[in-house]
């Protein structure tokens, strides 16, 4: 299987390039990413623990899916298509915000994203890839910000900041969906 490129980004989220994607992370180039959050009509979000073959945070929970865009695939189209090869569902998405962060990794590589952050509502139990996802579960937005305080090796560094950063917008965007 070919490995796919990550599309190369300035700090304007304007494209300036390919780049294989384990390359973009062994170098820290900033490259364009997103986040889907699924949230239930009970106000809880679907995370998922990512597969223990994950060539990085194996084994960590994490909102409900992410990855990277293709080229000229829409943040919304890659949301969708992600949402359905990791958890077996479809459903509408619709762009909260985005940001850039940068986190490394015990294994040499580091996350420089610009995360596209979309929400989703879906009531339903997934249907997991187990290629992609060890485990799933509904949690509170409050339960997840205890559980993070609690045990944070237990959860990805890109979710971790957006639930520091974005919690009440999050919350919020829940409630109003």
């Amino acid at each position: 299987m070919k490995e796919e490129n990550v599309i190369l980004v300035n700090e304007a989220d304007e494209p300036i390039g390919l780049m294989p994607k384990m390359e973009a992370h062994e170098k820290a180039v900033l490259h364009r990413a997103f986040s889907v959050f699924i949230m239930n009509d009970k106000g809880q979000t679907m995370l998922q623990q990512r597969a223990k073959d994950k060539y990085h945070s194996p084994l960590l929970w994490t909102n409900t899916c992410c990855s990277h865009q293709r080229d000229g695939e829409s943040n919304i189209a890659a949301g969708k298509r992600r949402l359905q090869e990791e958890m077996g569902f479809e459903t509408e998405l619709r762009e909260l915000f985005s940001f850039i962060y940068k986190a490394s990794f015990d294994n040499g590589l580091t996350e420089h994203e610009y995360d596209h952050v979309m929400m989703g509502n879906y009531n339903d139990a997934p249907n997991i890839n187990p290629e992609e996802v060890e485990d799933w579960k509904w949690m509170y937005p409050s339960e997840i910000q205890e559980d993070i305080a609690k045990n944070p090796d237990q959860y990805t560094a890109w979710f971790k900041i957006i639930f520091e950063r974005f919690y009440d917008y999050l919350t919020q965007s829940a409630v109003t969906k």
